[in-house]
């Protein structure tokens, strides 16, 4: 069974997908917090020349910073000439910015000017014109095809970004979606010269609202929520989607991940450093602030052949458990993944290729980068909301998260 679920009580909203039957993405927020994705009008309170970077006032406590490539206007951003940060923007200036990236620690958010809004097929982007696809699209004729609606449906010296849900839709549709963002960003620039400042202009939609924009697909089967009101603001917002989702989703008010045997148990696998494969053998996941490292190991599992087969076998399977993994925590950054030593290149080949295919689900942009010397497969992941285990676990004031004790 494949399904979305939205358990939203006491200010906070877990929302989760699950396919066939298996948890692969969790997201826990608190309502009143969550601040990526809005568009603000703050004021530049600080420049800093040595680190090319400036600190804007968006009226959420700590000052967000914004680094000079994300301050850049249009003009200036494709004029191929390298620019300081003090000839950008200046000090008690007024500027739209969007949050990128939520505070961290004793960080502040991370801000852009190039503001961005999302829909299920395309993104929205203003302070570019150019038309851009998706890589996760790799037939030419599709590509060249978007292209061609593209420069049909965008207005006003604006640009978009084709998603990799846009592969096969039609145009009309594509074109009203564009129209709905458009008019979106509008709006937002009505309040540009308004009072006071700083002020939030715009407010990324609910976390709910969210997943659904971005992963509902024919194989949903449904969509579950155990509050009245959170059913009916989503059941208002239906009109903003080019799809129709309403006839999918059920109230049920007794729906709780708490007493939900599966979700509970996946959950408890995505917050442990060991995660067990079928087979026997298993994985080692470490988050660190620098990368995450993941290991594989064949534990138990001895084959029935060879020990070239039992290893291929292994990392095969842990392929596909380690995609999940890295969506379901939500990992974000630089992650290197140590397979088990495999000789026969097809061999290599094959264990990519699975998690090649495995990572495509995952609607967060994933790059594997190469294969080391040492045999090392390095990746990234776009960095968006904190790790799951950040939402779970806090450092310990005694260790300082070294979790080791002195004998």
């Amino acid at each position: 069974m494949s399904y979305i679920f939205i358990d939203s009580l006491d200010g906070f909203q877990r929302v989760g997908i699950v396919e066939n039957n298996r948890l692969v993405e969790y997201h826990l927020e608190k309502e009143e917090k969550k601040i990526v994705g809005n568009i603000y009008r703050g004021r530049v309170v600080n420049v800093l020349q040595g680190m090319e970077a400036a600190f804007v006032d968006i009226g959420e406590g700590k000052n967000a910073y914004l680094y000079v490539k994300d301050a850049l206007p249009k003009e200036m951003l494709y004029s191929g000439k390298r620019y300081s940060i003090s000839e950008v923007v200046k000090s008690g200036q007024e500027i739209i910015v969007q949050v990128i990236k939520e505070p961290s620690g004793n960080k502040g958010a991370k801000v852009t000017t190039h503001i961005e809004i999302p829909g299920r097929f395309l993104v929205f982007t203003p302070f570019s014109n150019k038309i851009n696809i998706s890589k996760k699209i790799r037939s030419i004729v599709e590509v060249e095809s978007l292209k061609e609606i593209g420069k049909k449906i965008i207005k006003n010296d604006t640009g978009l970004i084709f998603r990799t849900a846009s592969e096969g839709i039609d145009e009309s549709i594509l074109q009203e979606e564009y129209n709905i963002l458009y008019d979106i960003y509008a709006k937002i620039e009505k309040e540009r010269n308004f009072l006071p400042c700083p002020k939030l202009l715009y407010k990324e939609p609910s976390l709910g609202y969210q997943i659904i924009r971005d992963s509902f697909n024919d194989e949903t089967e449904k969509i579950i929520v155990n509050n009245k009101e959170v059913y009916d603001n989503l059941i208002l917002t239906e009109e903003t989607l080019p799809f129709r989702f309403s006839n999918k989703m059920k109230l049920d008010k007794d729906f709780s991940i708490n007493y939900n045997t599966g979700i509970q148990l996946d959950l408890q696998t995505a917050l442990q450093r060991i995660v067990s494969l079928k087979s026997g053998g298993y994985i080692v996941i470490d988050e660190t602030e620098a990368l995450t490292a993941i290991d594989v190991n064949t534990g138990k599992f001895v084959g029935s052949s060879s020990l070239e087969d039992t290893i291929v076998k292994t990392n095969i399977e842990a392929a596909g458990e380690i995609a999940r993994q890295i969506r379901l925590r939500d990992i974000g950054g630089i992650i290197i993944i140590d397979f088990i030593d495999m000789k026969n290149k097809n061999d290599i080949s094959n264990v990519l290729a699975i998690l090649r295919k495995n990572l495509k689900k995952d609607k967060i942009k994933t790059n594997i980068i190469d294969i080391t010397k040492l045999g090392l497969v390095e990746l990234t992941r776009k960095k968006i909301r904190r790790s799951l285990s950040r939402d779970f676990y806090k450092v310990c004031p005694k260790c300082e998260g070294r979790g080791h004790i002195i004998e």
